[in-house]
């Protein structure tokens, strides 16, 4: 009898669920959320609300393109944490009421492990492109810079975090000095393509051991701008292109710098990323050249797969279901959830 698991994401501003059957992915359907475009960042009250109206419909929606029904789910899984507390309770407080009704166990399952498990999710029965235990994983969002070593699916030791402002963060904020739209990734990363890095010098951090740090690089970065704008008010507009492709190689940099550290460190050549920023085209390309010029194995998710997205939940609950570990009815989501 297959193992149909519905997982349900809603740490943030996308409601998503997927149906992954055996470990293959079925169906998976994220609704965005634009209203926060124009406030530059995530409001938590109305990021709650829209999950409300979306959740049901997702659902429904995953359910029905998987092409099994509600009866043929073995067992639901959820975003646990962390994450925002009003979004996170939508999809606990959904997940709780769909256990009850289908007399199905629930999973809880942690966001971050989700990121990193979603190198496991497969197109197809044949599918056999996962990486090899044990891997590194380069985990790098809009809230988290860590470096994991992977053991087994359920085991994972994070050897390495940033000690303040994430990657995703300092690609966002420095967005919004040069008044671009949020979220400021993928926008930083599309001019980037437009510019020339070597032209603007930006300060790397000196972090101790496989930590990171990104809060000078963004300090250094608006300094960088507020001198140049005194003698000239158009800097900005005049060199946007220059900005981002300084901007995104020094995050790469420091991002691979740490990652090749843990790699001499440990001689694990299997390396997997993870994570929404994960999908930047500037780091995507590092590791690829990484993996050509020390021979290691590089695992660079779908694009899908890097957002936040309700498979990642289904296919960590698939090997937490294997383990026999459920969640019981009195379950509360939880806003920070270390790995």
């Amino acid at each position: 009898m297959s193992i149909n698991i519905l997982g349900i994401e809603s740490s943030c501003d996308d409601t998503s669920a997927a149906v992954i059957s055996d470990g293959v992915i079925k169906s998976n359907i994220i609704a965005n959320q634009s209203i926060h475009e124009k406030y530059g960042g995530v409001v938590p009250e109305l990021a709650s609300r829209a999950h409300q109206q979306n959740i049901i419909p997702v659902v429904d929606a995953a359910i029905k393109q998987s092409g099994l029904t509600a009866n043929d789910i073995t067992a639901v899984a959820f975003t646990r944490g962390p994450g925002l507390l009003g979004s996170l309770l939508v999809g606990t407080s959904f997940a709780k009421g769909f256990s009850l009704a289908k007399k199905i166990p629930m999973i809880d399952v942690n966001h971050l492990q989700g990121h990193v498990l979603a190198h496991f999710i497969k197109e197809s029965v044949d599918d056999s492109d996962q990486p090899n235990f044990p891997f590194i994983c380069l985990l790098v969002s809009g809230g988290n810079s860590q470096l994991i070593i992977v053991k087994d699916h359920l085991d994972m030791e994070v050897v390495g975090a940033t000690i303040d402002d994430a990657a995703g963060e300092a690609f966002d904020k420095c967005a919004k000095v040069m008044n671009l739209p949020y979220p400021g990734g993928p926008v930083v990363d599309n001019l980037a393509k437009h510019g020339d890095a070597s032209l603007i010098k930006l300060s790397k951090p000196r972090i101790a051991d496989y930590n990171y740090s990104f809060s000078g690089l963004k300090t250094s970065f608006l300094y960088h701008i507020r001198d140049h704008i005194k003698d000239n008010q158009n800097y900005i507009v005049e060199n946007k292109a220059h900005l981002c492709a300084a901007l995104q190689a020094t995050i790469v940099d420091v991002l691979m710098d740490k990652l090749h550290k843990l790699v001499k460190d440990t001689g694990i050549k299997e390396i997997a990323v993870a994570g929404g920023v994960s999908a930047n085209s500037g780091l995507r390309e590092a590791l690829l050249q990484y993996g050509e010029k020390y021979r290691a194995k590089i695992h660079i998710p779908k694009i899908i797969y890097t957002m936040d997205n309700a498979a990642m939940i289904a296919i960590t609950g698939h090997y937490k279901y294997l383990k026999g570990e459920f969640a019981s009815q009195d379950v509360t989501p939880l806003a920070r959830w270390n790995l």
